[in-house]
């Protein structure tokens, strides 16, 4: 059952082992209290309290907390294969549209009942989450029917807000998009501060430091997390194509240095790492065509 949702209420702390990552759960994160910087893709969020994030999960996306700072949220991790044939048959598959609107979406709104209802859902889903076990098919139904109420829930504030929330960016906000954005556009490539700097006509000193304040970063890190998602979508989509021609695609050099790093990150070599999200393909397939 773990594979398919995952509910954390109102966690606390700063997650040091938190890293630039990727993944292919839908998510719904709620701040709750603290300070949190958002970083997802491209753009850099500075959250408020009962701010909703909604993500497909694609983008590369992390926390940037500053040590000592409260950080309270909430999160869900949910296979959209799962939800779909119960969305189906009540006719309601139209709520997972918000995902599908943009990689992420942030909802910021000052209805606070809405908000209290949200959050008094994850808690529930958090409670019955714990108490479930494999064989109990009532709770993972309950399970789904919390997230279908969740999902309602969601998508009223998502029609009040309309579009996705302006940010008043700062100058500093927006030099650390736009070089986010120049890295995902050439990190296929060799790429150095000094070109990044050229080409975004900034200076060399202040795109290190601007990039590493706003998002906890350096520059290589990130440079390297976009070649590291690549490879991982690379494994699983191109699942014939070498291992080795995938990384040189990905922007890695160095085959050997591509696998270190690889399985430093990871936990296990890229051969391992796409022979287990093949088989955890097929076997969502499977999961949803016995509840269609």
């Amino acid at each position: 059952m773990d594979k398919l949702f995952s509910v954390k209420y109102r966690l606390s702390g700063n997650p040091d082992h938190q890293k630039l990552h990727s993944h292919e759960d839908f998510e719904i994160f709620m701040f709750h209290k603290g300070v949190c910087r958002y970083l997802i893709n491209n753009q850099i969020y500075d959250l408020l309290p009962g701010d909703i994030l909604l993500m497909d999960g694609l983008p590369l996306h992390k926390p940037n907390i500053p040590e000592e700072d409260e950080y309270i949220r909430s999160h869900i991790h949910f296979i959209p294969e799962v939800m779909e044939p119960v969305l189906h048959s009540m006719k309601a598959i139209e709520l997972l549209n918000v995902f599908h609107h943009s990689h992420h979406y942030l909802i910021r709104t000052n209805n606070m009942q809405s908000i209290q209802q949200i959050e008094e859902i994850f808690k529930k889903m958090d409670q019955v989450n714990q108490s479930i076990n494999m064989l109990d098919s009532e709770k993972e139904w309950e399970l789904k029917f919390l997230l279908g109420q969740l999902l309602v829930q969601i998508n009223y504030l998502f029609r009040d807000t309309c579009s996705q929330v302006n940010k008043e960016s700062s100058s500093k906000t927006e030099h650390a998009e736009k070089i986010a954005s120049y890295i995902q556009q050439h990190f296929q490539h060799k790429i150095t501060i000094s070109e990044i700097a050229y080409n975004l006509c900034l200076n060399k000193s202040y795109v290190s430091h601007v990039f590493k304040e706003m998002t906890g970063y350096t520059i290589m890190e990130y440079v390297m997390a976009c070649r590291l998602k690549q490879v991982k979508y690379l494994l699983e989509a191109e699942e014939k194509k070498p291992v080795q021609e995938i990384a040189y695609e990905s922007g890695f050099e160095n085959i050997s240095h591509f696998s270190r790093y690889f399985k430093e990150k990871i936990g296990i070599p890229p051969r391992e790492y796409r022979k287990k999200r093949l088989a955890i393909y097929h076997n969502a397939s499977e999961y949803k065509s016995l509840n269609l």
